[in-house]
């Protein structure tokens, strides 16, 4: 790996177990846990060997993550210029610019730049909060876009991934519990067919705070499979034995 050269504000954050670092500043916007989840649970066809898209990428800390348990080539969307330069500097960073790219655009007009129809899995880690007239959102850009839908909504998203997928590609996403009922109905209506959730949990007495989701371009209706939980603090607010193992432990591998 070479070595950083961070900006004033900027700080470098990683994950062991994929042996990548992350070029971020605090005062934009930072990944978590969701991020590292999403890459961990994303389980794409033959190895991941085709073309993979992170739509929404940010810093780039999903596709960075993803990209070291797969062959293929993966590209990162991203509409915000210095989060997309940000990214582009940590893939350099982390030597892999072999095999990801940015693509500095809103993810409904990258069609010219990717071509409708080519990509064997989309990736998102999309805003989780409505906007509404009573909704209390960010006053920095950064977080408002990246919190809250002012530049996509499920609809829309979902509309994207369907185009950009191959029949039988894989979309992955996290979100929150509570929006099940609208991503579902984004979806199915768009062609997307849920097929596995996984639920994640702050911690074993509450309820789950998050949600990632595997749904199928043209996949059969139905047949929808939760998988066991994941549970991410002890009652002394240490990570638990399971999320040691994905931050820290082995490098991932597909099944």
């Amino acid at each position: 790996m070479k070595e950083p050269n961070l900006k004033t504000g900027e700080r470098l954050d990683g994950l062991p177990s994929q042996g990548v670092s992350i070029i971020q500043n605090p005062d934009m916007f930072s990944y978590s846990l969701d991020a590292v989840l999403l890459a961990y649970f994303a389980n794409p066809n033959k190895k991941g060997r085709g073309l993979t898209v992170d739509l929404g990428a940010g810093t780039g800390a999903v596709g960075l993550f993803y990209a070291k348990k797969v062959a293929g080539q993966v590209k990162l969307v991203e509409i915000q210029e210095d989060l997309a330069a940000m990214a582009k500097r940590s893939i350099d960073l982390n030597e892999m610019a072999d095999r990801m790219e940015v693509i500095h655009s809103d993810m409904q007009e990258v069609f010219d730049q990717i071509k409708p129809g080519s990509v064997d899995t989309v990736l998102c880690n999309p805003p989780y909060f409505p906007v509404k007239e009573t909704t209390k959102q960010n006053v920095d850009e950064h977080y408002q876009i990246a919190r809250h839908e002012v530049a996509i909504d499920l609809p829309k998203l979902a509309q994207t991934a369907n185009k950009l997928l191959k029949n039988k590609g894989k979309f992955f996403m996290v979100h929150r519990p509570e929006r099940l009922g609208d991503i579902f109905a984004a979806l199915t209506a768009r062609g997307l067919q849920v097929k596995h959730l996984q639920f994640v949990y702050g911690k074993a007495d509450r309820e789950a705070n998050m949600v990632l989701v595997e749904a199928i371009k043209q996949g059969r209706a139905g047949g929808v499979r939760v998988m066991p939980p994941i549970v991410a603090y002890t009652a002394d607010n240490n990570y638990t034995e399971q999320v040691q193992e994905i931050l820290y432990g082995a490098g991932w591998t597909l099944e």
